[in-house]
């Protein structure tokens, strides 16, 4: 476990520095911080792929209406996505720097490709803040989820599901794909429950998270392990567990094993309304969204107490070490938990969960809408 795990609520923490405002956002002379870097700022947004909904769906939407939010209507969020590219990540970050952006987020197609890229930003004085997924080189903060824990709640719902009996249970695990640093993580966390305690039976890494591959992976572990023993199947997300049910249902699988995801899609929660799923991680995306806008302004503006505050936790990268980060919580999702997580936050409404053809399926488990 990292040294220091911490659960930030960042809209308390955004009112306590409103609270102080007087004090933080004032030189010796009384000059305001704000008036002398102006809330003109513009923050540059680069996320890596579109396979995954939740960047789209959330991150994107919500980073640029916080971003105008704290300027007053005044800052700019200029946006890219990468498509999976991490070649052309490299060119939209090199372009940022060129266009003189103040500040930028990115979320890495492949971390350690991204670093030149980054170190080029640092020399130009612009900082790069890592959002989701830990970019290497000298980036000057970090905002996710805490990845660890995320692999961790997931290689408990698997042993939860076995129960007693399991240490000759075949597991298959599909995790993500290997350029992705978050992925290792969550693989080592879900490993740190699972290691000792099953039999590992397949285990595959997934090139750009592809639902496809992962369907095909899942289709050589039955081919390998036998269609009826499998246990159980830890995928590192809900686009990929989707992939792996589709191939176990093609392979005549009618009674199927438990199979993990991340990242709370809406088809992912469906499936968990159904049975056909057994859980997913949710990640409270406003928050995560909410603070590395947060950072990115404050630190675009200059306001450095302020985003000292919001960064309470460290990280550390191949190259950088101690670098400021927010690191959020996150929560299992299962059929007893569709109300208090992704309901309860406002991501979905009960009946765009709960279409015509579900609503048996969420009236047993205390659905309707």
């Amino acid at each position: 476990m990292r040294e220091a795990t911490v659960a930030v609520s960042v809209s308390a923490l955004a009112l306590s520095l409103a609270a102080c405002g007087s004090l933080l956002d004032s030189d010796d002379d009384g000059t305001s911080q704000t008036e002398r870097k102006g809330d003109a700022v513009t923050v540059g947004l680069l996320l890596p792929e579109a396979e995954t909904a939740r960047y789209e769906k959330f991150d994107h939407p919500i980073i640029e209406k916080q971003v105008k939010k704290l300027t007053n209507g005044k800052g700019k969020l200029v946006y890219a996505n990468a498509k999976g590219d991490a070649a052309k990540q490299n060119g939209q970050l090199a372009q940022m720097v060129a266009d003189k952006v103040d500040a930028i987020l990115v979320s890495a197609v492949d971390a350690k490709k991204l670093a030149p890229a980054v170190k080029k930003a640092k020399e130009a004085d612009i900082p790069v803040i890592a959002y989701d997924r830990l970019a290497e080189g000298p980036v000057s903060g970090y905002v996710a989820f805490d990845n660890e824990l995320v692999g961790q709640v997931q290689g408990q719902a698997i042993l939860k599901a076995l129960g007693g009996d399991r240490q000759n249970s075949k597991i298959v695990m599909i995790n993500g794909a290997p350029t992705d640093p978050n992925a290792a993580v969550f693989k080592e966390g879900a490993l740190s429950q699972l290691k000792n305690q099953v039999d590992i039976a397949k285990s595959y890494d997934t090139d750009g998270w592809k639902p496809q591959t992962a369907g095909t992976h899942m289709t050589d572990a039955i081919t390998a392990i036998g269609k009826d023993n499998i246990a159980a199947v830890y995928s590192a997300n809900d686009g990929m567990a989707g992939g792996a049910i589709k191939a176990l249902k093609a392979a005549g699988i009618t009674d199927l094993p438990p199979v993990t995801g991340q990242d709370a899609e809406l088809p992912a929660v469906q499936r968990i309304v159904t049975g056909e799923q057994y859980m997913s991680v949710y990640k409270p995306y406003p928050e995560e969204a909410v603070g590395a806008a947060e950072m990115a302004v404050r630190i675009a503006q200059g306001r450095m107490v302020e985003y000292d505050a919001l960064a309470g936790d460290r990280s550390e990268n191949a190259t950088t070490k101690n670098i400021p980060s927010l690191l959020v919580s996150v929560r299992p999702l299962t059929r007893d938990t569709i109300k208090s997580t992704v309901i309860k936050d406002g991501i979905y409404k009960t009946k765009e969960i709960c279409t015509a053809e579900l609503k048996a399926a969420c009236a047993t488990v205390g659905l309707k809408g």
